[in-house]
């Protein structure tokens, strides 16, 4: 609870701080209120923590935790870096991520349903506002309009199929419910089968797994690019944590039920979302598409169900979060100089600056899933999790699809090695060159000493 109250608190500071011509302090106290949340999430290791019998602080929520608020910590310094002195809403944007954390953590630690709600609507709220930043931006405009519409479209099947799941068990309590599916065996009843499902639509929108999937290229490439990277690290992992936590804690009796129709969504998602990165020519949307790829990758670690699942999401979420906000931390810094994020804009960028190449390189081979980055191991985990549970033929299909993945990951890279362009240095702040440094090398050091994080699995 102290997190919570600690997010919400420098939030209100940061905001506050702005309207007394306080600006220069904005970013100190929105970065302490981040160690003092993870400091005090830390705390709660093993205890287990309920409150008020609507969440509870398990090793799984804290975990969870602690990887959005990196990524949030990550977005802070860069935004402050990159905007500080150009953007009149620099304060409120800053209190909306610390807003926008306080859902995360109701998300990942939820045992009622209501509070599953009330969590995705706070951070939800955040993201569209975020989306629509840039005010005189059509593409800004139209990405957050479409993503509020489209999302709360998904809210309401959300909140239909948690009021037939209550209709049916007469509870908001995943435990409840968990308890009435394996007492009675209810898992075919109408209800329980239209809540399960018009639920999974909700969850699955908000990881972006197909066919839910069509606002996300649209509104990564229409948002901020920082924003973006927020969105498709913090957004989509807290997310899936609240997906595998609903499934796990309430729907364990019905999980093999619903296996298979996991296994199609998975499918379908790699498929779609690494084919149709293909034939992008703008680097954020390749790197959309990239993203609804990973949320296939991740949803066979769910339908493995197995006592390696949560530490193989895990992992695989620290992974992604890692090479994604690298990812997006280069492209954005490009755009920012070009006014583009098309491939052509890596062209030479080994030349005009060597480390923000190599980096984005790095990223890209986490991304694809290639030695010795942590994308291997984080992929290895998920498909052994799958083989021990006997999908062996979707655990195939995942390997080819992250062979197809190369060729588009690489694409940028070889743009940057391989091809001239402007060799004018890129003069970056040392703050920003000391993060993608620090970044890259958890990238290489995770996936050349998995067993550091071994505890996870």
């Amino acid at each position: 609870m102290m997190v919570l109250i600690i997010l919400t608190a420098a939030g209100i500071l940061a905001m506050f701080a702005s309207v007394f011509n306080g600006r220069s302090v904005v970013l100190p106290v929105s970065l302490s209120g981040l160690f003092a949340a993870g400091y005090f999430a830390l705390l709660e290791w093993n205890t287990n923590t309920t409150y008020f019998e609507a969440m509870r602080m398990d090793n799984f929520a804290i975990a969870f935790t602690v990887v959005c608020l990196f990524a949030a910590f990550v977005f802070l310094l860069l935004y402050h870096y990159m905007h500080y002195s150009s953007d009149v809403h620099y304060a409120e944007v800053i209190s909306i991520i610390l807003f926008s954390l306080a859902g995360v953590v109701v998300m990942v630690s939820f045992t009622s349903m209501l509070m599953l709600f009330l969590g995705i609507e706070i951070l939800s709220l955040s993201l569209y506002i975020l989306a629509g930043l840039k005010k005189k931006d059509l593409l800004s405009n139209e990405a957050s309009l479409k993503y509020l519409l489209m999302g709360a479209f998904a809210t309401g099947f959300l909140l239909f199929g948690i009021a037939m799941l209550y209709g049916a068990t007469g509870s908001f309590m995943l435990s409840d419910i968990a308890y009435y599916l394996g007492l009675h065996k209810a898992v075919a009843e109408p209800f329980i089968v239209t809540g399960i499902i018009m639920l999974m639509i909700g969850l699955l929108f908000k990881v972006a797994a197909a066919p839910f999937h069509f606002w996300t290229p649209d509104v990564y490439q229409g948002a901020p690019t920082l924003v973006t990277g927020y969105m498709a690290t913090v957004g989509k992992v807290a997310a899936f944590a609240a997906l595998v936590r609903v499934f796990q804690l309430g729907f364990s009796p019905a999980l093999e039920t619903y296996q298979f129709l996991f296994a199609a969504v998975a499918v379908t998602t790699m498929f779609i979302g690494n084919i149709t990165a293909l034939y992008q020519k703008s680097v954020k949307r390749m790197l959309a598409y990239s993203s609804i790829s990973h949320a296939g990758y991740m949803l066979i670690a769910l339908m493995a169900a197995n006592e390696v699942t949560n530490g193989a999401v895990l992992f695989y979420s620290i992974a992604y979060t890692l090479a994604s906000l690298l990812a997006f931390a280069v492209v954005a810094i490009l755009q920012q100089k070009s006014g583009s994020d098309e491939v052509s804009v890596f062209n030479g960028l080994s030349k005009s600056s060597p480390l923000m190449s190599i980096t984005f390189a790095v990223a890209m081979l986490s991304l694809a899933g290639i030695p010795p980055t942590a994308g291997f191991f984080a992929k290895f985990y998920v498909f052994s999790a799958a083989i021990s549970d006997g999908w062996v033929w979707i655990t195939v299909l995942a390997i080819i699809n992250s062979f197809i993945s190369v060729y588009y990951y690489f694409a940028p890279v070889i743009a940057s090695y391989m091809k001239k362009g402007n060799e004018e240095g890129i003069v970056l702040a040392t703050p920003v060159k000391v993060l993608l440094a620090i970044i890259a090398l958890l990238t290489l050091l995770i996936g050349l000493l998995p067993g550091s994080l071994s505890y996870l699995i």
